[in-house]
């Protein structure tokens, strides 16, 4: 049934103000990440230090991923998402203007737990969407975080190019951007449908205990979000740095492979539901696996910075449709328990980025930087395994008939 134009306008608006919000986190994260070694050498803190300021963040987010799991119980997540933007982006403006290292800790924890609850807010929003929408939308929303990488980037090379101070290089974007969610969030829109099927209904009744979600159904993607964060952390908070001191670059050129896996990611989620309707989500999860697995050892084996900006080139493109998936594939799984689902599904996003910076960090100090490329390859090849639990599962709809792959992807 077709809805009403006032619901229809309300999800357009709802889209569009979705994928601002995408888009600022997207820039906000990656002009942090880009310029970790700029962060480091501020507070003066040491190769040994690091990884514990790294891992500290995706703690926090992880927390912030649980707590928000409780607030949407009383509470929408757009109202979430509403005010947790802004503290995410002031934080990180906080980390520009901060001095010593007690202040860099409260900075980072404030954006750890922002980050924790926009990104599961956001993610529930694009779920609920998807679902309203009837179609895939999902990988969308998580090209424009691409974009917004791009941008952040950019603006890291470009702080990095004039010798820009990070507070000189954080402040124009918190300026535009804190404003612009706070207006775009006026539009946020919870698309709930209405009660389910009778057949869904008794098959949520048997999936859903307490909030909804029983762990052992999710637990196969929320390994396949573990591997993947832990390759994209590798790449967020190692790329510069292993240009710099492993290829030899200049910390200006450090800056750049995180823009190209940003600008792969963009292309591979802007085409990525092509793929999946013509393949299926199963080949395309699998083929991303490959891909990156084929970029990690690119990265490892690279004599120069331009080769191993062809590896981040290959992760880019193999990484990129794994993370958008799986959170579209959880919302399949619970689609009238989504925002739990979402939001467990969401911790384990921290779980690798948690676990991936500190052993890469590990290894690559007790051994060498190469050789610690090699852990997450063979974890994002171990997604191989787990990619039968992305299969549309048609008969969950209810009304007897197999609907277009397109409508069975996130």
């Amino acid at each position: 049934m077709t809805a009403p134009a006032p619901l229809d306008a309300r999800l357009r608006h709802g889209r569009i103000a979705l994928a601002l919000s995408f888009f600022v986190q997207g820039a906000a994260f990656a002009l942090l990440v880009t310029r970790i070694p700029a962060v480091q050498d501020k507070y003066g803190i040491s190769d040994g230090l690091l990884p514990v300021f790294l891992a500290a963040v995706p703690v926090l987010a992880g927390v912030g991923s649980v707590v928000t799991e409780q607030l949407v119980k009383r509470v929408r997540p757009s109202q979430v998402l509403r005010w947790s933007q802004p503290l995410a982006l002031l934080a990180l403006l906080g980390v520009g203007y901060g001095d010593g290292m007690v202040v860099l800790a409260l900075v980072l924890a404030v954006f750890g737990l922002g980050v924790g609850a926009l990104d599961a807010s956001m993610n529930m929003l694009g779920v609920s969407l998807q679902r309203a929408y009837g179609r895939s939308i999902m990988l969308g929303f998580h090209a424009v975080y691409s974009l917004g990488g791009i941008l952040g980037a950019s603006l890291a090379w470009a702080g990095a190019h004039w010798h820009l101070s990070l507070g000189v290089s954080y402040l124009p974007l918190v300026a535009v951007t804190v404003p612009a969610a706070l207006i775009g969030s006026r539009w946020y829109a919870d698309a709930r449908k209405g009660a389910p099927p009778p057949q869904e209904q008794e098959q949520e009744q048997e999936r859903a205990q307490g909030s909804g979600v029983v762990f052992r159904m999710l637990l196969p993607l929320c390994l396949v979000m573990t591997f993947a964060y832990i390759g994209d952390s590798t790449v967020s908070n190692w790329s510069a740095k292993y240009l710099q001191d492993v290829l030899g670059s200049s910390e200006q050129l450090s800056t750049v492979p995180y823009n190209v896996y940003m600008v792969t990611t963009l292309i591979g989620r802007g085409l990525g539901d092509f793929g999946v309707r013509r393949f299926g989500p199963v080949v395309v999860v699998r083929a991303g696996a490959v891909l990156a697995a084929t970029g990690f050892g690119v990265v490892a084996l690279a004599p120069g910075a331009w080769a191993g900006m062809l590896g981040f080139t290959l992760l880019g493109l193999g990484l990129c449709v794994l993370v958008p998936q799986t959170f579209a594939a959880a919302g399949r799984m619970f689609p009238h328990a989504s925002d739990a689902a979402v939001a467990r599904l969401n911790v384990f996003n921290y779980v690798g980025f948690l676990v991936g910076s500190p052993l890469v960090g590990a290894l690559g100090d007790a051994w060498n930087y190469r050789g610690a490329m090699i852990v997450p390859l063979v974890l994002v090849l171990l997604t191989l395994g787990y990619a039968r639990s992305f299969a549309p599962a048609p008969a969950r709809y209810g009304d007897g008939h197999e609907r277009p792959r397109a409508l069975d992807v996130g």
